[in-house]
């Protein structure tokens, strides 16, 4: 059971660089957020490479390089400019939307069946984001639904969300071709190595701004670190899919970090909702397939 501890050290660890990234560099361009919370990274992932097993790679593999990472940076930079510009409390609930757009992918796609505690579960995360903005229900019935998509962060995080659900996909075939460790250090670092490409070509974007608070950048560094490499370890020792329901718990400490480093408002009824989208994750995850 090695793999659970693992699987909540990873959503803690991601919760916590979500959290720092906001207060540190909050103040910074979406871009610059990402790419100094990767490059802070960097230097862990080039030192696992010395420690890794290094698989044989096919054509397969680095064709799923080729279609995940241009996903990857659309994700990567909306999910920063989500955080942003909205509370964490009504952000990060939304990743909770990935295990939903998998399963409807898979049946409208593939005709893939969706079973009872699948359906349950998409309900209870349907359900959950209703109660995230639930005291808007006083001024009608829709109100809370028409709030989520009024919040520029709620809708980032959206579409992060089913952008996810197409490079968890890929990224599982490309684990496939290859292996969760070698997988996840060279993706991250070609993820970097992608967004620091475009740095010429971002007007707004200043070299000196990447190094302007270099303690909490290191400390976000070895935070993201800490999520890739527990994830990897605990995805290596159970399904994938029992691992991913335990990782989003990171919805929940997002939202505790919201009222805490932030002072976010109406914490009660975001993190009721939290949970009940957790609670579907897990209907998911654990028996909906």
């Amino acid at each position: 059971m090695l793999w659970l501890p693992l699987s909540l050290l990873a959503a803690l660890s991601l919760a916590t660089a979500d959290a720092l990234t906001k207060k540190y560099f909050g103040k910074q361009s979406p871009y610059e957020m990402g790419l100094i919370r990767l490059l802070y990274t960097l230097p862990w992932l080039i030192m696992a490479l010395f420690f890794i097993p290094w698989p044989h790679l096919d054509r397969i593999f680095f064709l799923c390089l080729a279609c995940g990472l241009p996903l990857e940076v659309l994700a990567f930079y909306s999910y920063m400019s989500a955080i942003k510009r909205s509370p964490l409390s009504l952000t990060l609930p939304f990743l909770a939307f990935t295990p939903i757009f998998i399963i409807l992918t898979g049946w409208l796609i593939l005709g893939e069946t969706m079973t009872s505690p699948g359906i349950a579960g998409i309900i209870l995360i349907v359900v959950g984001s209703y109660c995230l903005n639930l005291s808007h229900i006083k001024k009608g019935i829709f109100e809370p639904i028409k709030a989520i998509f009024r919040e520029p962060g709620s809708r980032l995080m959206l579409l992060v969300a089913f952008i996810y659900s197409l490079t968890s996909t890929i990224g599982k075939l490309a684990i496939l071709h290859s292996n969760p460790y070698f997988f996840g250090v060279t993706y991250f670092i070609l993820l970097t190595l992608l967004m620091l490409s475009f740095l010429p070509f971002v007007s707004k974007a200043r070299t000196e701004n990447l190094i302007l608070r270099p303690i909490p950048g290191m400390i976000i560094g070895a935070t993201v670190a800490i999520m890739i490499f527990s994830h990897m370890l605990a995805i290596s020792m159970v399904q994938a899919a029992y691992m991913i329901s335990i990782k989003r718990t990171s919805l929940i400490f997002g939202v505790l970090y919201g009222a805490w480093l932030f002072r976010e408002d109406k914490i009660t009824e975001r993190l009721t909702g939290a949970i009940i989208m957790i609670l579907g994750v897990f209907l998911i995850g654990w028996f909906g397939k």
